[in-house]
């Protein structure tokens, strides 16, 4: 009897998870929308401190950065 092994990992959805937190922190966290002094951004948090900024983006306001968000307007940087 032969088996078959699927030793490939299932792709990680960089839409719905941070790109650059799992790049360049190894991390596995789920983008939202947070806050700085600069404006609202999409990024992840870890162990509920900030991990990254995924979007190239700062919005004026929380609800346009939900909206972004939701409607996967956002640009995502690709380096920190």
């Amino acid at each position: 009897m032969t088996t078959t092994s699927n030793d490939q990992a299932a792709p990680i959805d960089f839409r719905r998870y941070g790109r650059l937190a799992y790049v360049f922190c190894g991390q596995r966290e789920e983008v939202q929308v947070l806050k700085s002094q600069a404006g609202f951004y999409i990024g992840t948090l870890s162990e509920g401190s900030p991990c990254s900024r995924e979007s190239h983006e700062y919005f004026l306001t929380e609800q346009a950065a939900i909206q972004a968000l939701v409607n996967d307007t956002w640009t995502q940087k690709v380096a920190p």
